[in-house]
């Protein structure tokens, strides 16, 4: 063995890739602490007010944080950036609204400028907000369409929110790389994105945080709205399952010190839906590095990638719970974490 180099027993635990979370809005040295003592070794961002997400990768790729590795979206294009307009002096323009084609394209450009990796944008309201309904249509086709080409123009992906089926479809039809949410899809979009290779990200830990108290969520309205989105969602992955639609796992969270959402709970709710324990893992790891085109790098226990790997104490493949005990966090190669030995030596 090379001088250097630690060796770690697991003590007959389990080792795994590190855990992706496609869909995040981590803006905090804390909260990126709190995620990669989860196992979560590479974020994708789902947008940032003020382009936190971008110094967090560069500060990742400079060695100053060993993780987790981050996907940038940087600013939410959706139809009013409220405070985001503080990002940069150049969206002081768009303070009036994103709403026409060259305000769509100008957002995207000015977040490509800034150097994302990934644009996120919205085919429907929020179910996160009291005042909101998640189905409701934002954007439409055309408007989609336009932030898929500008986007494309800049070699990015886009990622889209989506309860609704319609702003689900819209997006779909326009291009985008992913469905956030996808709640109330029907198996028109779902048959859709099977055909264009579109990946769902649904979020299904985040929606039963509606339904229980503390968490990221706990309002009456939302409690309600929970009631009804839950069977919905649960529908929706099971038959984007069925039609072999790829699924990668998203906590939808700050991981704020409130927050009690994270990858594992969205792996285990998988198997609880109906996915093979590998299936689900595969969700966690090697179809998240392919949603956000880094194969090459992470995703599976390979020589040659960056040492993203994990250990958790008992065989997940017998009881898929396991991987919410994560006791071994290496970050591209650094140790991170390391409960083990549980006794004395």
């Amino acid at each position: 063995m090379p001088a250097g180099y630690e060796t770690v027993d697991i003590a007959g635990g389990t080792l795994l890739p590190g855990f992706i979370d496609a869909h995040t809005h981590i803006r905090s040295l804390s909260s990126a602490k709190r995620a990669l003592e989860s196992g979560v070794t590479t974020l994708r961002s789902a947008s940032t007010p003020n382009y936190q997400d971008v110094t967090i990768r560069e500060l990742v790729k400079s060695g100053v944080l060993a993780g987790p590795y981050m996907v940038a979206a940087g600013v939410f294009v959706t139809p009013n950036l409220g405070e985001s307009v503080l990002a940069d002096p150049r969206l002081g323009a768009l303070m009036g609204g994103v709403n026409s084609e060259e305000e769509l394209r100008t957002l995207v450009r000015i977040n490509a400028d800034r150097g994302v990796d990934v644009i996120k944008t919205r085919g429907t309201e929020r179910a996160g907000l009291p005042h909101t309904d998640p189905r409701k249509q934002t954007y439409t086709q055309a408007q989609l369409s336009a932030i898929v080409d500008e986007a494309a123009r800049h070699n990015i992906p886009v990622m889209a929110h989506a309860h609704g089926d319609e702003g689900g479809y819209a997006a779909v039809a326009a291009g985008v790389r992913s469905i956030e949410h996808g709640t109330y899809l029907s198996d028109r979009t779902l048959n859709l994105m099977k055909k264009n290779g579109t990946f769902l990200v649904p979020t299904f830990s985040t929606v039963v945080d509606l339904t229980e108290p503390g968490g990221d969520y706990d309002n009456p309205v939302l409690f309600i709205r929970g009631q009804h989105m839950l069977p919905a969602l649960e529908w929706t992955v099971k038959r984007a399952y069925e039609m072999g639609v790829k699924i990668a796992t998203g906590a939808d969270t700050g991981y704020g010190p409130e927050s009690v959402t994270r990858v594992g709970m969205e792996i285990a709710n998988f198997v609880r839906l109906g996915m093979t324990p590998m299936d689900a893992i595969r969700s966690a790891t090697s179809v998240g590095a392919e949603l956000l085109q880094i194969t090459d790098r992470t995703g599976t226990v390979t020589v040659g990638k960056e040492a993203d790997l994990i250990a958790v104490p008992d065989n997940p493949l017998e009881d898929i719970r396991a991987v919410q005990d994560v006791v071994l966090v290496i970050s591209n190669g650094v140790i991170v974490l390391n409960r083990l030995p549980f006794q004395k030596e």
